[in-house]
C-alpha cells in the first residue's frame, strides 16, 4: 500500500493547484487523509478489528486533515450510520484490501465491508470494489488487457480511453464515478509506477486522491517504486503509521 501512499503524497500540492501536464518532479509532500484511512484500512485488517473502529481512532487520532464534511461529521458520532455516500473515499483507502486477500470473492467482500460503513451508496461500493480488484489481479500477475476487461465486465466502467483523451476536458470530481475510472486509466496508460503517479495527477482533478488510487494499483502491478520515492515517504510518515505501514507490508509481503 505504499503506492497508494506515495501517490497521496506527490499528489497533495496539486489538489488546490491542478496541472495539466506530467512535467513536474515526484516531490514527495504532506500526507492528507487518504493516507491516513488507508492506514486505517491496513490496521483493521491486520488486528481483525471492525473498520468502523479502526476508521475512527485513526483519522480522531489526525483530525486537522481535509477531511470530507459528511465524513468528518461520522468520525466524531458514537453511533455513526453510514450517510449514502458516492464518493472516492472509500476508494481511495482500500488499497490494502487487494493487497491482503488471495480469492476475488474475498477481495470484493472486503471491499464493501471497508466502503458501507460510510459509503454506502452502490456507486461508492462499486468504486472501492473495482479499485481493490484491480490492485489484486496487478498483484497476481494478470496483464493490463485482463485488468481492463475484468473491472469493465464488473462493474461497466468505460476504459478505453486514454488520459490524452480525458486530460483537455476533465475537471475536479470527488464521486466515484467521475474519478475512480480514470484514476484505473492512469494506470493502463503508463509505463511504471512515477509515470501512472503522473498521469493521474496531471488530469487536472483530485489530485492526491486519484494519485493514490492509482499509485495503489501501480504498485502492485509493477512490484517496484523508485528507491527515493519510498525514503521520503518513510522519512515524512510519524511512527505510528510508518509502524502500521511496515507491518502490513511484512505480513502480506508486498512488493515494492
Amino acid at each position: 500500500m505504499i503506492g497508494a501512499i506515495a501517490g497521496d503524497m506527490i499528489g497533495s500540492p496539486y489538489e488546490s493547484y491542478p496541472i495539466k501536464t506530467v512535467n513536474f518532479p515526484s516531490r514527495v509532500a504532506g500526507f492528507t487523509d487518504d493516507t491516513v484511512l488507508t492506514i486505517a484500512v491496513a490496521n483493521a485488517i491486520i488486528t481483525g478489528i471492525d473498520y468502523t473502529k479502526s476508521l475512527k481512532s485513526f483519522a480522531q487520532k489526525y483530525p486537522n486533515l481535509p477531511y470530507g464534511g459528511s465524513f468528518r461529521r461520522w468520525i466524531w458520532e458514537a453511533d455513526a450510520a453510514p450517510y449514502n455516500s458516492y464518493g472516492n473515499g472509500s476508494a481511495m483507502r482500500v488499497s490494502p484490501v487487494g493487497f491482503a486477500y488471495e480469492t476475488i470473492e474475498e477481495v470484493l467482500s472486503h471491499a464493501r465491508q471497508s466502503a458501507v460503513v460510510s459509503h454506502n451508496h452502490p456507486e461508492g461500493i462499486k468504486g472501492a470494489q473495482a479499485t481493490a480488484l484491480a490492485v489484486f489481479l496487478a498483484r497476481r500477475g494478470e496483464n493490463k488487457e485482463t485488468i481492463r476487461n475484468q473491472i469493465e465486465d464488473r462493474f461497466s466502467y468505460d476504459l478505453h480511453r486514454t488520459v490524452e483523451d480525458i486530460r483537455p476536458d476533465y475537471f475536479f470530481d470527488v464521486s466515484c464515478q467521475g474519478s475512480v475510472p480514470e484514476s484505473i486509466i492512469a494506470f493502463l496508460d503508463a509505463d511504471d509506477y512515477e509515470t501512472t503517479v503522473k498521469n493521474a495527477i496531471s488530469l487536472g482533478g483530485d489530485a492526491d486522491t486519484m494519485a493514490c488510487i492509482a499509485g495503489g494499483i501501480a504498485q502492485a502491478y509493477y512490484k517496484h517504486i523508485p528507491a527515493g520515492i519510498v525514503f521520503q515517504v518513510k522519512e515524512k510518515l510519524p511512527k505510528d503509521l510508518l509502524a502500521v505501514m511496515d507491518q502490513f507490508n511484512d505480513r502480506y509481503h508486498c512488493e515494492f
